[in-house]
């Protein structure tokens, strides 16, 4: 038996507990999807239009997304954690501050910039909890990505819950709740996040912890989903929504079981500890190093398509010979051996290295125009349903929250399936969400019965797996080693593709269909939409509502349409990877 305290020096430093507390933060950085439930209030309290609204989606999003200094690992984890709760409750608390008339009211671009600097500490919240998690668990990448980023989705549901057991009587009281509430949580938790060599800590009980991590996960979406229709159609009382709420609470607590049965029940070492971790090996070895890496470089620029569909044995005696030759020629001065430039696609990556890179981009855009697309649903979200002839958008905000919360858990799971079980390229699960999104984005097009409950559930599974696939998948092709501003760089398609989609395409559209039913628009043809999606036409400076499905119905089409594009992108990316995942994976099916 350890001493007490070597058991909590054993617990401090459990990969399991870093998990759990980065779980824990991760669920209050689901501010960003509140932002159909903050967008009314700011939007009544400012008597803004849809076009200024959308702007402040648009900064928001690029304040979710801008994390070049986080990802640049000159900060420590901690400090990288404390920038961002600093961030958060300036930005949202100077929000609440104009909103509740504490302070004078601001010009739009000054709340853009608000708005950008509360969600860019999420950013910072991301960052740190991914980068010491995946460097904790290299071997789960698509699970450990997915529950976290679930938890991500999954905190717009949780704060709404919380904001419910508050009861507020101000509106504005939950932009309060989004300042305070994270960066408490934050600051707490953000010494225990960190790397702390996990791959040291391999159990055979890892696949028990993961799978009860699951159970929680399902069984966290169940009770919210279930919770959150009962006190739709159900008028309940203080104490109920207080208790529902505790309960919840439990929920979130659960999964610290794990990290403490490790580290107090458990008397052996981590199964894989001595086979992972060699530094005597590893010196002992390092001098012939650099020579068996130029010969392998070579090897690896010289060996045909067909070998690397050999069986494992098969290719390895091949590469076997061909690597004896090349020493042998080497050494008699027959043949020049050159290192290559830069790395293969499964090696580490500098983000320049990875910008000349075709895959890179691909994924890039096929991001962009799929997240793009949930992106800007999920930000008009409060208009959509509004237009709709729906009262309450709380709901629809949290439902679109658990079922990004399953897309983002599910995303990882089936992903790591299929690379593990079959060696196949893990983008073919960002090609099946956006399949997914084009579906549901036709079906709000189309405004058919029960439109916002079946839309909701396509667009928030289908946007949530891609945050589930895309960071693991780039792990994986481009290294873990500069991970952080790999992932920091391709989360700037988010902003990106709300700019477009719902800075001009949505607001536009929206504005021009509400002066059109307010009689106070220009001619009805496509040059002056067009003029109000390019915002040239004169903007009414007063608050105009627009309702029925046309509000939002070529906004809806156009995404579908472009969801298909990033299916085809996707797909390309699968076929142009098949070899690189087959040498990732296919050993180890062998």
């Amino acid at each position: 038996m350890l001493p007490l305290q070597n058991r909590f020096r054993v617990f401090i430093n459990n990969r399991w507990l870093v998990f759990v507390a980065a779980m824990w933060i991760q669920s209050c950085t689901g501010i960003g999807y509140l932002f159909g439930s903050l967008s009314p209030v700011i939007k009544n309290s400012l008597n803004y239009n849809q076009r200024q609204i959308a702007t402040l989606g648009v900064a928001k999003d690029l304040g979710g997304s801008v994390g070049f200094l986080a990802g640049s690992g000159v900060l420590p984890i901690w400090g990288v954690l404390l920038i961002g709760a600093l961030q958060n409750i300036f930005g949202y608390g100077w929000v609440w501050l104009i909103l509740t008339k504490r302070v004078p009211t601001m010009p739009l671009w000054v709340m853009c910039i608000l708005l950008f600097v509360g969600s860019n500490g999420e950013t910072y919240f991301n960052t740190a909890d991914l980068v010491s998690c995946v460097q904790n668990f290299p071997k789960s990448r698509g699970p450990v990505v997915g529950i976290l980023k679930g938890f991500g989705g999954l905190g717009g549901a949780i704060l709404t819950q919380i904001y419910a057991m508050i009861n507020a009587p101000d509106d504005a009281a939950i932009i309060f709740m989004v300042a305070i509430g994270p960066t408490i949580v934050v600051i707490t938790l953000m010494l225990i996040v960190r790397p702390v060599g996990g791959h040291r800590q391999v159990r055979p009980s890892d696949g028990l912890s993961f799978t009860f991590i699951y159970s929680v996960c399902l069984l966290l979406a169940a009770y919210l989903m279930g919770v959150m229709l009962v006190e739709d159609f159900v008028d309940l009382n203080k104490t109920v929504i207080t208790l529902f709420t505790s309960i919840l609470f439990i929920l979130l607590l659960l999964p610290i079981v794990i990290p403490i049965l490790l580290s107090y029940s458990s008397e052996h070492k981590p199964a894989e500890e001595s086979l992972l971790f060699e530094p005597q090996k590893e010196e002992s070895s390092k001098s012939g190093q650099d020579v068996n890496e130029v010969i392998l470089s070579e090897v690896e620029d010289e060996k045909s398509m067909e070998l690397d569909l050999l069986p494992a044995s098969e290719r390895q005696k091949r590469i076997a010979q061909l690597q004896a030759k090349l020493f042998q020629a080497a050494a008699e001065g027959a043949v020049r051996v050159k290192r290559r430039r830069g790395p293969r696609r499964g090696e580490d990556f500098t983000l320049m290295q990875a910008l000349i890179k075709a895959d890179f981009w691909l994924i890039f855009f096929s991001l962009l125009l799929g997240s793009g697309s949930g992106l800007t649903m999920i930000d008009n979200l409060g208009q959509l349903s509004e237009s709709l002839g729906y009262d309450n958008t709380d709901v629809f905000v949290s439902m679109i929250s658990i079922w990004n919360f399953l897309g983002r858990v599910g995303g990882g799971y089936f992903s790591e399936i299929v690379v593990r079980d079959y060696a196949f390229p893990r983008p073919v699960g960002m090609a099946v969400a956006q399949g997914i999104m084009a579906i549901g984005l036709f079906f709000f097009a189309m405004g058919w019965p029960g439109v916002m409950y079946v839309g909701t559930l396509l667009i928030g599974l289908g946007y949530g797996a891609h945050w589930a696939i895309v960071p693991a998948a780039a792990s994986e092709l481009f290294g873990l080693k500069n991970f952080a501003a790999l992932y920091n760089f391709l989360t700037l398609a988010n902003p990106a593709g709300s700019l477009v989609f719902s800075g001009i395409i949505a607001s536009g559209i929206y504005d021009y269909e509400a002066e059109k039913q307010a009689h106070m628009s220009p001619p009805q043809n496509f040059y002056s939409l067009l003029l109000r999606m390019l915002g040239i036409a004169p903007v009414v400076e007063t608050t105009l509502k627009c309702n029925g499905t046309i509000c939002f119905f070529l906004t809806c089409l156009i995404m579908s349409g472009l969801c298909i594009i990033a299916v085809m992108l996707s797909l390309i990316v699968v076929y142009r990877t098949k070899i690189v995942y087959a040498n990732l994976y296919g050993k180890s099916r062998s």
